[in-house]
């Protein structure tokens, strides 16, 4: 029984493969799992978390807790997320005393399932200063863009994810990367790379190289009269990359002479692609068809 309780060693991936073995378990491929090994970039992560005793924060995907640790030794209050039973079963005894204090708590299970339940019933709608991860590929450009269509914003959020998807994040209008998902994270967020994490920084070693981002709550939030609207209609304009503006915007009305005469109220050229559209431009667009609808 002392092999459970007992934390391996984080930066091992002989002791962490011991640890599964030890208890029957395995990596899930299909949960994303790949453990960081590198102490010093835990340390880098959680350091622009910027948390102490008085913070809240969430983790996606603890794992066998190497970034859980961290956190909890800074004194934070953590709840995490964590879909593999296995791993449930095992942080759950690692951190059986942070646990009694109440300053850790296991929600199991699809966290895209669970994070509204926690918030509003667990939480009752109190948000968590931070938001973590070293997000699955499969769930990371969903879970952000869900929390932040749900109008939900944290003070702070580092998450480490595939270097594709943190370049959209960042994608500026104009670029080929830029896309209704770069919008939606720029319009609630700053968003700054920290540093690139190549495949040797994991246990199991993936096959594609990680970035982790710091994503800062916008003070100067760009304010829409109708922020539904606007996530629809930004999504919208997005849909078809390679056709123009009015020609996205008519599919979406089912109105072609709408889409006219909304592009022209905000100034926009319709022959124009969504691509090259500031976030300011979409905001002006949606607001426009939001003062039509009243």
């Amino acid at each position: 029984m002392e092999c459970k309780l007992k934390h391996p060693d984080y930066n091992s991936p002989a002791e962490l493969k011991q640890i599964l073995d030890l208890n029957g378990f395995s990596m899930q491929k299909k949960f994303g799992q790949n453990f960081l090994i590198n102490e010093d970039a835990r340390k880098r992560l959680i350091d622009a978390l910027d948390i102490n005793e008085n913070s809240t924060v969430w983790e996606v995907g603890p794992g066998l807790g190497a970034m859980t640790s961290e956190i909890l030794e800074r004194g934070a209050d953590l709840s995490v997320f964590e879909i593999d039973r296995g791993f449930a079963s095992l942080i759950s005894q690692f951190f059986k005393e942070y646990a009694d204090k109440d300053h850790f708590h296991l929600i199991e299970g699809d966290v895209l399932k669970n994070w509204k339940k926690q918030l509003n019933d667990v939480n009752k709608g109190k948000l968590p200063d931070r938001f973590f991860g070293n997000l699955p590929y499969n769930i990371a450009a969903t879970l952000i863009a869900d929390t932040i269509e749900n109008n939900v914003r944290f003070e702070k959020c580092v998450f480490t994810v595939q270097k594709e998807v943190a370049i959209r994040m960042a994608a500026k209008p104009g670029s080929e990367d830029y896309s209704s998902f770069s919008v939606l994270c720029q319009w609630a967020y700053d968003v700054k790379p920290l540093m690139d994490l190549g495949g040797g920084n994991f246990w199991p070693r993936p096959n594609v190289d990680s970035r982790a981002v710091l994503m800062t709550k916008k003070e100067d939030f760009p304010r829409c009269k109708n922020p539904q609207l606007f996530v629809k209609v930004q999504r919208a304009l997005f849909s078809s990359r390679r056709k123009n503006v009015r020609n996205n915007l008519s599919n979406y009305l089912k109105n072609n002479d709408k889409a006219l005469e909304y592009l022209n109220t905000a100034n926009i050229d319709f022959t124009k692609r969504a691509e090259v559209l500031s976030i300011e431009e979409l905001i002006r667009l949606a607001d426009v068809m939001d003062k039509d609808k009243r």
